[in-house]
């Protein structure tokens, strides 16, 4: 009797495409691991081939479940191409310190990235467009879409919104020390890691605030010296929730 493999639910499928071949057991295709490195990111680059040319593209992104959303200009080159679908590839990737070993072959980074494969598809519905331009804004700053005025119509035929079901995925990480070959430990030179991290400064009001207005609750993680990776994942958590009671 043959034995059929069953996927795993809470993984990604893996095929050639997204297996990740060198040091593999960085990798991981569990759901949950490439969510958490694709949502403590503001920015992605999404790469495709268009005309035989290829580009990558940085962007904001944001995901609700297994999608992914992008926008852009309406006037963009990809943007226009994707009526009917196009492959694309879409990277998110953190670096989290610089690893300065005894010999140039071993230094190294720690970082954590994700890569995401799949079909980008134009949002041309009405409703979908509306509450994915509401989850550009709330995602990142939770309940500020709902203080701020509607967009008018000429803002949202400008502005064009691409989705991408996350057909498959891995996440690579390294989060470790110095790896140096045995002889080398005793080569007299400076070895370890210098961590890495972007932080939130000072706020800078615009200085044509109106009286009398204060930064809102909903930003109030957004306060100096907090890690953005951080903030990013507790607004995550915060959008996921409201979406769960609506």
């Amino acid at each position: 009797m043959t034995e059929i493999a069953l996927q795993d639910p809470l993984a990604f499928p893996v095929s050639p495409r997204n297996r990740v071949k060198r040091k593999h057991e960085r990798a991981s295709y569990d759901r949950e691991a490439v969510f958490a490195v694709l949502d403590a990111g503001f920015l992605c680059h999404v790469a495709y081939v268009l005309d035989g040319q290829p580009y990558c593209t940085p962007t904001i992104h944001w995901r609700e479940g297994d999608v992914l959303y992008w926008h852009g200009s309406s006037a963009s080159r990809m943007l226009r191409k994707l009526e009917g679908g196009t492959p694309v590839c879409l990277t998110v990737s953190h670096l989290d310190g610089l690893v300065l070993a005894r010999t140039g072959f071993n230094h190294s980074a720690n970082y954590r990235s994700a890569m995401c494969f799949g079909t980008a598809h134009l949002v041309n519905d009405p409703e979908e467009k509306a509450h994915a331009l509401l989850g550009l804004v709330d995602r990142f700053y939770p309940g500020r879409a709902a203080e701020l005025r509607p967009s008018n119509p000429q803002e949202i035929k400008a502005t064009t919104v691409v989705s991408m079901v996350i057909e498959e995925a891995s996440a690579k990480v390294r989060a470790a020390g110095v790896g140096d070959d045995e002889e080398d430990y005793a080569h007299p030179v400076w070895a370890g890691v210098i961590p890495v991290s972007m932080t939130i400064g000072e706020d800078q009001p615009c200085p044509r605030q109106l009286d009398g207005i204060e930064k809102p609750a909903g930003l109030a993680a957004y306060r100096s010296g907090r890690r953005l990776d951080d903030v990013l994942l507790e607004a995550q958590r915060l959008y996921e929730k409201a979406a769960q009671s609506d």
